[in-house]
């Protein structure tokens, strides 16, 4: 499995930003793969991010390379002041079950892929 996080700065929103927003998340939800998602705000940095978790690379870059994300891309200078996007691999995922979370059902899957993590790369 995999996370998408994307961190940004909010900017200014118009009414082509929130439909293009409303498509982006129609058509992620819509991907085979497609695990769920969360977001945080961290107030004192003025910063927000949102993470996605998918069961695949696959799935994930099919959202990467749907137009409406793209056509987001090329516009993104107008409504955020600036961003960074994390791509990680999931190794493990549990918890008490106390609260929800798009992984809860997927903890076991994981956990018993067996895969051993890779060693480290020194290249960005």
């Amino acid at each position: 499995m995999y996370s998408a996080t994307f961190t940004f700065a909010p900017g200014d929103y118009d009414d082509a930003f929130h439909r293009l927003d409303a498509i982006i998340a129609d058509v992620a939800r819509g991907i085979p793969g497609y695990l769920g998602e969360e977001a945080w705000e961290n107030p004192a940095a003025g910063l927000v991010s949102t993470v996605y978790y998918w069961e695949s690379l696959e799935a994930l870059q099919q959202l990467m390379q749907h137009p409406a994300h793209l056509a987001a891309k090329q516009r993104q200078a107008q409504w955020i002041k600036g961003y960074h996007v994390v791509i990680a691999q999931v190794l493990r995922a549990h918890g008490d079950g106390g609260i929800a979370h798009p992984l809860s059902g997927a903890a076991v899957a994981v956990e018993a892929a067996g895969t051993a993590p890779a060693a480290p790369s020194h290249h960005p």
